[in-house]
């Protein structure tokens, strides 16, 4: 069941209609010495990415933002690439809204 275009249980956006999204995250590493990459996904393609991998600090995070253009039933969601979350997704953010309409 998707909640405002949002699929919870996978943790997917699926465009309403086609338009210029923004799109925000935040992902916070914790006690984790690894470097981690995390990427916005379009349709399977990393369109924006973010690292963390400061080895001296207990938390630390990958924050990034764009602007995309989307058709309808686009699909967009986030990929770790690199590393691991000790204690998963639970203090990170990842929200979007319609900029304007195409």
């Amino acid at each position: 069941m998707y909640f405002y275009h949002f699929d919870p249980a996978r943790s997917i956006f699926v465009a309403p209609r086609k338009g210029v999204y923004s799109f925000s995250f935040h992902v916070v590493k914790v006690y984790n010495r690894q470097t981690i990459q995390v990427s916005l996904v379009l349709n399977g393609w990393p369109v924006i990415s973010a690292f963390a991998g400061d080895q001296d600090v207990t938390r630390e995070a990958a924050t990034n933002a764009g602007l995309v253009m989307m058709e309808r039933g686009d699909k967009v969601y986030l990929k770790l690439e690199r590393g691991n979350l000790m204690g998963g997704w639970k203090y990170s953010t990842f929200s979007g809204f319609l900029v304007f309409p195409l």
